[in-house]
């Protein structure tokens, strides 16, 4: 297990992490002040310490596996919960990553994890990966009753946390799930009704919201211009840019992922996508990791640089062993139009730049299917991450 992959997901989350630092150019300049130079400052310079993927989705998977704790003892019995990496995002086509969980009486648990035997070829578990899921816990397909060409895991909800992080540990070191924001699930009950749904950290409820999909950009853009003009100079611009992502995403703002360093937590296509909101000077930034695990060297910075002076907003840098790009809005007159751009062009970035970049840099895509950084030590080894 690595830093940005801990052994046990439920546990606390780390208190210090934070995400990278706005770009220097803005999307729109209309509102840009230059009274307060030692705070804009500080806005623009890069904090390496604060600029910290892993420690963002380190969290998240915590929050998922605390979140999935809290549910399994509250469910009644014949529920059933689905747990999928979303194929849409991860290009996987025919190969669906899933766990099955039948909640039975007295609080039994009975889990079933997709093998080898219901996927195609080229996205099957290799031997390291079949020897994760073993020590994980999981028995083998046909091993225990009903559980065919599935691993299968018996249980009971006196131990919701270790049946959690074994069930988030599955999905993310296994299966490859980057992030809890590319995870679907289902709930429902014995008769096939849903449950009332119950959040679960970033994943998305099949019967709900909860995702960026680029055709409903526009319904989106009107819906929030609407809100935007009938709340006018009355919210805050924090309030302001709740109102537009939760637009985006059709869900609640009450309702949207917020982490620890404040930021909102947004999937886009592929892409991971961040919203930071900054009071002083009044500023939006959307970052989205591009590349992760890529060693810095001279010629990707150079790379960088060139990379960034040909776009017309935003800027590309590189932070530890991630390359992140950014694009700031400012909160001054701020428009959801502006916004909503920066998303969708952040998505558009991500796509066009992670593969140009992965082909010459190596690295790993943040969801890439087949990336493999570096070998590390053997204590280290993500078994599993890159099928």
């Amino acid at each position: 297990m690595t830093a940005d992959h801990p052994s046990a997901p439920p546990g606390e989350p780390p208190g210090a992490a934070s995400a990278p630092q706005p770009a220097a150019t803005p999307a729109h300049s209309s509102g840009a002040t230059s009274d307060q130079p030692e705070h804009q400052e500080s806005v623009l310079l890069d904090e390496p310490s604060t600029a910290d993927l892993r420690a963002k989705v380190t969290q998240a998977w915590q929050e998922f596996a605390r979140a999935l704790a809290e549910l399994l003892p509250e469910l009644p019995a014949g529920a059933h919960v689905e747990l999928t990496l979303d194929p849409t995002a991860s290009g996987t086509g025919d190969a669906v990553y899933s766990i099955g969980i039948d909640v039975g009486e007295e609080g039994r648990l009975s889990a079933r994890a997709v093998g080898n035997a219901a996927l195609p070829d080229g996205y099957r578990l290799d031997r390291a990966a079949v020897a994760d899921m073993i020590a994980l816990g999981w028995s083998p397909p046909g091993v225990l009753e009903g559980s065919a060409g599935y691993f299968g895991l018996d249980a009971t909800t006196t131990q919701p946390g270790r049946v959690a992080a074994l069930l988030s540990r599955t999905l993310r070191d296994v299966y490859g799930a980057p992030h809890p924001a590319f995870l679907v699930y289902l709930i429902h009950d014995a008769e096939g009704e849903p449950l009332p749904e119950v959040p679960l950290g970033t994943a998305r409820s099949e019967f709900g919201p909860g995702r960026v999909v680029e055709e409903d950009l526009d319904e989106a853009l009107v819906e929030a211009v609407a809100a935007q003009n009938e709340e006018n100079d009355v919210l805050a611009l924090e309030e302001r840019v709740r109102t537009v992502v939760s637009t985006m995403l059709k869900s609640d703002s009450e309702r949207l992922q917020v982490d620890s360093d404040g930021d909102i937590n947004i999937r886009a296509g592929s892409a991971m996508v961040f919203v930071r909101v900054r009071d002083n000077p009044p500023l939006v930034d959307v970052f989205s990791p591009v590349l992760t695990e890529v060693e810095p060297t001279e010629r990707l910075y150079v790379k960088l640089s060139e990379l960034t002076n040909r776009m017309p907003i935003g800027r590309l840098y590189c932070t530890d062993d991630t390359v992140w790009a950014s694009i700031p809005v400012f909160g001054r007159n701020f428009q959801p139009t502006h916004l909503m751009l920066a998303v969708q062009v952040m998505t558009g970035l991500a796509d066009e730049l992670d593969d140009r970049l992965h082909g010459e840099f190596g690295g790993k895509r943040f969801f890439g299917d087949g990336d493999k950084a570096p070998r590390r030590a053997d204590g280290e080894h993500r078994t599993g991450m890159y099928l």
